[in-house]
């Protein structure tokens, strides 16, 4: 089934989640909240754990429901603490192939984070040193089956991007434009996991979409998008980038009309 809805949804996340149709988005990619007790507009993020793992996995079963047969899900996590530790990808990788969906790989991004630290622990000393993730992990689902069913001229992808891409280490520098938001996701990675994961096309979510570079990307490669969030400070950043993006393409194609008369 094609569902072709293209929009920004503000709500709550189950409640927009339960519109969609099921077997209807090709590809999800989120963020969840990492209840850390991050500034979030409209979300608590210091739940209880046992709570916020029951919501998520709300979430992730409502998720695999709208994907189609061969969907993927792109899930970026990193593990939280340094002192107190919470393996918290280990937890969602259990939830979700607890549900059946297939655990197909994890993509290693690298923020290059490390140049101002001050969380050392035991300084030169290996009574109680502390490690600090500079990276974050893509996992990488899908429903049912590996193969996503697409015409291969909706294949947009080129070789050079298709070699670099498939090195699970991705060397990609943190966002610096935030947009209000506390951790927005930079638009190469989210160009690197639309373009080897899904045809042109294709309807692309993300059920936590924040200020919408899930969106704007998707619409910059010629998919469709589902964006869903609570807030909406947040929704009306995502429409002001997805205007600002629109125009940019009818500028571009305008330019190509020009140079070819």
């Amino acid at each position: 089934m094609q569902f072709k809805y293209e929009g920004i949804k503000c709500g709550d996340v189950l409640v927009e989640l339960a519109k969609i149709p099921s077997n209807s988005v090709h590809l999800a990619i989120t963020s969840p909240p990492y209840n850390v007790g991050k500034d979030y507009d409209n979300h608590n993020d210091k739940m209880e754990y046992k709570e916020y793992l029951k919501w998520l996995n709300n979430v992730w079963k409502e998720t695999k429901r709208v994907l189609v047969p061969g969907g993927r899900f792109c899930l970026n996590i990193a593990p939280t603490g340094i002192s107190n530790f919470v393996p918290i990808h280990h937890d969602f990788i259990n939830q979700l192939t607890k549900m059946g969906m297939n655990f197909r790989t994890e993509i290693v991004w690298y923020k290059q984070t490390m140049l101002k630290r001050t969380a050392w622990g035991s300084f030169k000393s290996p009574s109680n040193p502390h490690v600090v993730p500079s990276w974050e992990y893509i996992l990488v689902f899908s429903k049912y089956q590996p193969k996503l069913e697409g015409n291969q001229k909706d294949a947009d992808i080129t070789s050079e991007e298709f070699m670099k891409f498939s090195d699970g280490f991705w060397q990609i520098p943190p966002e610096r434009q935030r947009n209000g938001h506390p951790a927005p996701f930079p638009e190469e990675l989210i160009y690197r996991l639309v373009k080897f994961y899904s045809y042109k096309g294709n309807t692309i979510l993300d059920m936590f979409g924040g200020t919408g570079t899930v969106a704007v990307v998707a619409k910059t490669t010629n998919r469709n998008f589902i964006h869903i969030d609570i807030s909406k400070e947040y929704c009306k950043v995502a429409e002001k980038r997805l205007n600002l993006a629109k125009e940019k393409l009818s500028q571009a194609k305008l330019n190509i009309i020009m140079d070819e008369n």
